[in-house]
């Protein structure tokens, strides 16, 4: 520790510590331009000088990166201290005057305006100011080096290399980020013509908690966005974490767990709606999902809650399409089941936060659950528009006097027998539940089944609706079939009673009805092994022949018929066995 004093104030600050962090602690503000916690301070727009005083003599140092020793007096605004601050700021007020930061350092300082006249004025409100942040977090912290000064004097200037894209630059946004001015920025394709929007929960960064009600709450690096992992730079995060809890060497690791019982409950996705281009999705603006509107609805989201179109104004009037991939036979035959609740809850909302007109284009209405009618009754006494009908096209309709364009929805009206045509500012679309992309290989891990639109197959829909054909493995919520979050939440208590039940008693009855391979009449041609569907057989290399897991085999005889030597035979159904029934019965 060394003891200094600034300002006439005497403190006591840890060795080396810069003159500006210094003055920092003591609660001493010092002007600065250039600095940045993240960044080694080089002193370049010379706003932070500071007089220092050792014995008779004293000068001007950039205190950003001037270290403090024992005994050094710093004087922060001395008369000539203001001088040099003074006509820094009219150099730099008088060559970028528009500037935001610039006239509130000078406000600041009390440069009204400059008494120079620059020969290289840039009066744009967002102009470099030559920082040289950019260059900086770009070469040290990131380490990718894209950006670099060119020339001297008035002619300097940040450049790209040769002034063209580097493919090593990996568009990780911390140039922009540490730009005062916003000189530099992030194009983002989010606002391109008919771009889907990236609806997000929580904050949008390489280190972030997923959501912000995610369980548990702790941060993780998406690794193709974390500086650290792209090019070995930054590590910022490492170093201001306490606990030491950020471990760049961490990877993702396949762990095996034996278990006794498998609960599937792999949930759904939603059809991917821009291959149906009637709708404009993906195409036209202001075109959304169902989940995405859910994001813009939530109070965390993107919007803070706020309906709104992409140009930030409140809709004049929405539109909300049903069965978007549902009960369609070009699609999925099946109904999703809870589109028509959700939607009902849309148009709620809608009406609720805005004063838009609200229209539902439905081929039916299926309010099935508790209360899911009155429901429906309260959205039409809100004045809700339903029209019956599958919509044919969303297309853009250009502006007209100088508004904005809108988007028209046709349709046929099946009550009133008429073709309609219908203004909104905004369309949500309800799309089809589909099974998880991988639920193929999933059933062929398991062995169990997929009923004809893809979803797992249940051994019996009325009588054992959580169990499959196989033991031990249960399905639960939309890994079966569309179901809303109250059947979703039963069928999971009941797969997790069935569990525990098994659990609880030890030990397990198993049916007697199994195939038995004889060895010794085994050819090994592998016939059976691939017949099974439930992945009984497996051939031994060493024997050459196909051995039966009875805890796997289920009896249902295809292995038997299929068998050319007669290898396989039925436990208690051989036929010696059957034989001597049939002796017995003749002989009587």
């Amino acid at each position: 520790m060394v003891n200094i004093t600034i300002d006439d104030k005497k403190i006591e600050v840890l060795e080396n510590t810069t003159i500006l962090k210094a003055a920092e602690l003591a609660g001493i503000w010092i002007p600065t331009m250039c600095y940045s916690e993240i960044l080694e301070p080089y002193g370049v727009c010379r706003l932070c000088s500071v007089e220092i005083i050792r014995g008779k003599r004293s000068r001007i140092v950039t205190s950003c990166n001037y270290p403090v020793s024992e005994g050094l007096i710093v004087r922060t605004n001395s008369e000539k201290v203001k001088w040099i601050r003074n006509i820094i700021m009219e150099l730099m007020l008088s060559r970028w005057p528009n500037v935001p930061v610039v006239k509130e350092m000078a406000q600041t300082l009390g440069v009204d305006k400059p008494r120079f006249v620059s020969l290289e004025i840039d009066e744009a409100a967002d102009a470099c100011i030559l920082c040289g942040k950019c260059v900086n977090v770009c070469r040290d912290v990131v380490q990718a080096n894209i950006l670099a000064f060119e020339g001297t004097g008035i002619e300097r200037k940040v450049v790209l290399p040769f002034g063209e894209q580097s493919e090593k630059c990996i568009v990780c946004g911390a140039c922009a980020f540490v730009c005062p001015t916003g000189h530099i920025k992030i194009k983002s394709l989010e606002k391109e013509r008919g771009a889907k929007v990236d609806f997000y929960l929580g904050p949008k960064t390489a280190i972030n908690i997923p959501t912000l009600q995610a369980v548990p709450r702790v941060p993780v690096i998406d690794v193709e966005s974390c500086i650290k992992m792209k090019t070995d730079g930054c590590g910022v995060c490492q170093t201001v974490c306490e606990p030491g809890a950020i471990d760049y060497t961490q990877k993702d690791e396949e762990v095996e767990i034996e278990v006794g019982q498998i609960l599937v409950a792999t949930g759904f996705q939603l059809i991917d709606v821009a291959q149906m281009p009637q709708y404009g999705y993906g195409r036209l603006d202001n075109v959304y999902t169902s989940l995405e509107f859910e994001h813009m609805l939530n109070s965390t989201g993107p919007t803070a809650g706020t309906i709104q179109c992409k140009d930030g104004s409140e809709p004049r009037a929405v539109a909300i399409v049903h069965c978007i991939g549902s009960r369609d036979e070009n699609f999925h035959k099946y109904c999703s089941r809870v589109c028509c609740m959700y939607a009902l809850k849309f148009a709620h909302l809608v009406k609720d936060r805005t004063t838009a007109e609200v229209y539902q284009f439905y081929i039916d209405m299926r309010a099935f659950g508790k209360g899911y009618e009155e429901f429906y009754n309260r959205l039409l006494d809100e004045g809700v528009n339903m029209i019956r009908g599958k919509v044919a096209e969303i297309r853009e309709v250009p502006a007209r006097n100088g508004s904005k364009p809108y988007l028209s929805v046709n349709c046929e009206d099946t009550l009133i027998g008429k073709f309609r045509e219908i203004a909104v500012d905004m369309v949500i679309l309800c799309p089809a539940f589909e099974p998880q992309a991988d639920a193929d290989s999933l059933k062929k891990i398991l062995s169990i089944n997929q009923s004809p639109d893809k979803f797992f197959l249940e051994r019996h829909p009325k009588l054992d609706p959580v169990s499959t054909m196989t033991d031990g493995i249960f399905i639960a919520g939309c890994t079966q079939g569309p179901k809303d979050i109250p059947d979703s939440v039963a069928q999971a208590s009941a797969a997790a009673a069935r569990i525990l039940s098994l659990i609880s008693v030890g030990e397990v009855a198993v049916d007697p009805i199994k195939a038995e391979i004889a060895s010794e009449y085994c050819s090994g041609c592998k016939i059976c092994n691939n017949l099974c569907p439930y992945s009984a057989i497996s051939f031994n290399e060493d024997k050459k022949v196909s051995e039966i897991n009875a805890m796997l085999c289920k009896g249902c005889g295809t292995c038997v018929s299929a068998c050319p030597s007669s290898a396989i035979t039925g436990k208690g159904f051989t036929d010696r066995q059957i034989l001597a029934e049939l002796e017995g019965l003749l002989s009587v």
